[in-house]
Parts: C-alpha cells; sequence; structure tokens
C-alpha cells in the first residue's frame, strides 16, 4: 500500500488559514539556520530582537517558590479566576502603586500571561465574519505589538491601526483615526475596542496623562471599550514620572480594563502569569470562556507571585534592574550615535530603541535586518512588522549583556552598519 500524504489544511477556518506565523519565531528560525556558520566566523549571534529580559528572576521568588511546593493542596486544580490571596495581593498592588481601587473579589482575574488574556478578551468581541465590511473592528497602536492584530484576525474580526507617529508625538487624534474609518467604507458603530499600550512597544514612547484622559472620554462617548496593556509599567528610568494606570484617571473604571504581567518587570517570561483588572461586567464576561478553556494558574505560581508584588525584595529588583537598564541603553545610544546615527534618544520606559535605518537602504527594513544578521550575527527586527507605520525603522531590544551590547557596535563599526 502506497503513502498518501494526507492534507488537512482545508479542515482549518478561513483565519487560521490566514494567519502569519509570529514574527519573532520567524527571525529566531532564521537565527537558528545561521548560527554554526555565523560562529565559524566570529560573528556569533547577539539577540537584540525579542522583548524579554535574560537576567534571572528575583533569588526571593525562587526560594519562595520552591518553600510552596510543600504547602498542602498547593498542586491541585486551582480555579481560572485565581485564588483568593493573589486577587487581594494584585488588589493592595494596585492600590500601593498606582493608588486605584479594585474589588479583588469582582474586578480582578488571573492570567497564564497578559498575551493570552489579551487574545482571549478580543475572541469573546468579535463575531467572526470574512465579509470585511461587516467585521467588527478593534482600534490598534501602528506601530504596535505584533501579535494584536493576529489576535484580531483569527477571531475575525479587523485590527485598525492608529497611527503612532513622530508628527503627532505617538499619541494620535482618536476623532481623525474615526474619520479616516468612515473614508474607508466602514461603519464606526462595529467598533467594539480601542487598545492603548503606554509604555510602547515597540517605540518606547509614553504618553501624557492628558492624552489617556481623551482615550477614556472617547470610548465612554461612543460605547467602546478600552484595552490598556501595561505590560512596561514598571520599566522606567525616573522614579518622578513613573508609567500610570489608565484606572487613575476620571472615569476610566466605565470603561476600562487593564492587562498587567509578570515577564517585563520580574523577568519571568517562562513563569506565565499576570492579571486583568478593571471594569466589572467586562472582567466578569472575560471570566466566563477563560472557566471553559483553562482551570487556572499553577498554585504555587500564584502564591509566589502574591508574595512578590508587595514585597521589599520586589521592589529593590525593580529599581536594580531599571538603573542598570538605563546604563545600557545610555551607553548603546552612545555607540549608535558614533555610528552617524543621530536621530535616536534613550527613552524614558522601556527597553526598546527604534532607529531609522540607513538612507542607502530606501526604507527596506527587512534587507537592513537581514544584512545585521548574515554579516554581523546581530539579530533586530524590521519595523513593517509592527506595522505600516514601521516602515524605515527598526527595533531594538536592549535586554542582551552590557558586553554583548559592546560587542554589537564593535561589530556593527567593523562591518560597515555605519548611518552614511
Amino acid at each position: 500500500m502506497e503513502n498518501t500524504v494526507l492534507d488537512f489544511k482545508n479542515h482549518f477556518n478561513d483565519y487560521v488559514q490566514n494567519l502569519e506565523t509570529y514574527i519573532m519565531f520567524q527571525i529566531k528560525q532564521r537565527t537558528i539556520e545561521l548560527t554554526d556558520e555565523l560562529t565559524k566566523k566570529d560573528r556569533k549571534p547577539i539577540s537584540l530582537s525579542m522583548g524579554a529580559p535574560v537576567d534571572m528572576v528575583p533569588k526571593f521568588a525562587i526560594e519562595t517558590l520552591k518553600n510552596c511546593l510543600d504547602e498542602p493542596s498547593i498542586h491541585t486544580y486551582s480555579t481560572p479566576k485565581g485564588e483568593k490571596y493573589f486577587l487581594e495581593a494584585v488588589a493592595q498592588r494596585m492600590k500601593t502603586r498606582f493608588n486605584v481601587d479594585v474589588d479583588p473579589n469582582s474586578e480582578v482575574f488571573s492570567l497564564i500571561g497578559s498575551k493570552e488574556g489579551i487574545a482571549n478578551l478580543i475572541r469573546e468581541l468579535i463575531n467572526p465574519t470574512t465579509d470585511i465590511k461587516n467585521k467588527d473592528i478593534i482600534l490598534v497602536p501602528d506601530p504596535g505589538y505584533a501579535s494584536y492584530k493576529e489576535m484580531i484576525k483569527v477571531s475575525g474580526g479587523l485590527g485598525y491601526g492608529l497611527p503612532l507617529t513622530k508628527e503627532n508625538n505617538y499619541m494620535p487624534d482618536l476623532d481623525l483615526v474615526l474619520e479616516d474609518i468612515k473614508k474607508d467604507g466602514l461603519n464606526p458603530a462595529k467598533i467594539k475596542a480601542l487598545v492603548i499600550n503606554y509604555p510602547n512597544n515597540p517605540l518606547g514612547a509614553v504618553a501624557t496623562k492628558e492624552y489617556l484622559q481623551k482615550c477614556v472620554d472617547f470610548c465612554i462617548k461612543h460605547q467602546i471599550i478600552l484595552i490598556s496593556d501595561n505590560a512596561y509599567s514598571e520599566i522606567y528610568f525616573d522614579e518622578n514620572d513613573k508609567p500610570i494606570s489608565i484606572l487613575e484617571l476620571k472615569n476610566a473604571k466605565d470603561v476600562s480594563v487593564e492587562f498587567h504581567s509578570f515577564s517585563k518587570p520580574y523577568a519571568m517570561t517562562g513563569w506565565r502569569l499576570g492579571w486583568v483588572c478593571g471594569n466589572k461586567q467586562i472582567v466578569s464576561m472575560f471570566g466566563k470562556l477563560k472557566s471553559t478553556i483553562d482551570t487556572g494558574v499553577f498554585k504555587a505560581l500564584q502564591l509566589t507571585g502574591a508574595k512578590l508584588l508587595n514585597s521589599k525584595e520586589g521592589e529593590e529588583y525593580i529599581l536594580n534592574a531599571n538603573q542598570n537598564l538605563k546604563i545600557k541603553l545610555t551607553d548603546f545610544v552612545k555607540g549608535l550615535k558614533g555610528l552617524g546615527y543621530q536621530d535616536v534618544e534613550v527613552p524614558k520606559a522601556t527597553f526598546y530603541l527604534w532607529i531609522k535605518i540607513p538612507p542607502r537602504y530606501n526604507e527596506d527594513a527587512k534587507k537592513f535586518c537581514d544584512d545585521l544578521l548574515e554579516k554581523s550575527g546581530i539579530v533586530a527586527v524590521p519595523g513593517d512588522a509592527f506595522g505600516v507605520n514601521g516602515k524605515g525603522c527598526v527595533r531594538l531590544s536592549i535586554t542582551a549583556s552590557k558586553e554583548n551590547l559592546d560587542i554589537a557596535i564593535d561589530r556593527m563599526k567593523k562591518d560597515g552598519h555605519t548611518f552614511n
């Protein structure tokens, strides 16, 4: 009997068939393919692509987790909503960090990382259709986190980009966006949600309190859900100018939910722990889906996270990490400027640098990134991956060691990756 290769692609829905492989996985695969070749010519890959801290997680968290593992019933099912001690710790953290009151019983829900939470909320909001004119719309930043539009696409909706540009100081006029939607022949009544992400990935941009209030007021006026992705709220460089919570603003809880993660501030990317908090009805509806698809985060992780959130050890870790990161960013920017990249500054928050590519590339950021990788073993992300407004730019994630960052600048100089 001959072996028959069966093709099951058509068994999958239209949205999945058109889904793009996440850009970071594409880049990682290409890096793996080139690693041996690059290593042989003393250009072992240095990753400036992934938005993930490489430092060790807080020792306090490791020791707490070890001790938790011996507690009775710690290995049994949790609940999707989260254990009482975790929900109460989140409420305490929101109060002490942002002076925001949230009810742990009705306004907080645990997450297997904020990415999962945002994707599931989007999935709940959209009534899927392949008819472009009738698709539910979610407004997303452009440039913005690459997964937003794919989350929306696979749910059968339309992600409509908000132009974050230097000209609008990365805070787009939402009323103008509404007019653009009408000009594109789309129905503004189909807008279900607005996603904001400040501090921003990939730009490192922050928003003013006044602008965030405009976002709240816009959503109230048009009955739109406001989704704040605040994953980078703890990565900042001025103690007197910390990123805020959307829930601090007047009437924000009427329309808003906010997503937080342990991944960025505590380098706990693989632990997969976070929370959503805010509007009681939205949190409750979000929980309906969650209760059908997972049975909650491992209790030991929740207990560890609960103790870490409000500990002096956790605060010291964030402070030290931010101080070290600022030094690395400052030195790397100095190195880039020495190579002619003058239009680049140390951001107020996040660990990202957003730079214009050399003019000889004619705004082809992929070609620039390919050259960086293939010639010098430096892994970067083309700005186009984050939206149409990313054309001609690249994102560099400054989470590598200081030594590797210095090596990257040295390689760029030796291999001719200057701006001019």
